[in-house]
């Protein structure tokens, strides 16, 4: 299974507009390089159904998994994430949706 990239947008002092979205496929899930400086926005575009995201750990203690990173995110709402320590999940972000009615955006700041 390839996962489907989504593109990082800079922020920069000048802000940013027309960030492009990717559509959410609940079966190849979705990656982005994980700089520790980015933010991901999960919007739920359905106008009647809660759909949720989850942030794939891909770290373990003892040989146990981390639990994976999940939200619920209500219809017709926007959340953004951010802190995705590379310990826990990787130099490359996995985000799973379990619907096309999730959009997602990858915004990084500068250092």
């Amino acid at each position: 299974m390839a996962r489907i990239a989504i593109p990082i947008t800079t922020i920069s002092r000048d802000g940013v507009t027309g960030a492009a979205a990717t559509i959410g496929d609940a079966v190849e899930g979705h990656s982005v390089p994980n700089t520790g400086r980015v933010i991901v926005e999960v919007a739920n575009v359905s106008i009647d159904t809660d759909h949720t995201v989850t942030f794939v750990t891909q770290a373990t203690v003892d040989g146990f998994d981390v639990a994976d990173r999940t939200k619920l995110i209500p219809f017709g709402e926007t959340h953004y994430f951010a802190d995705f320590p590379a310990s826990a999940y990787g130099r490359e972000l996995w985000i799973d949706v379990d619907a096309a009615d999730l959009e997602l955006r990858a915004y990084a700041y500068p250092a």
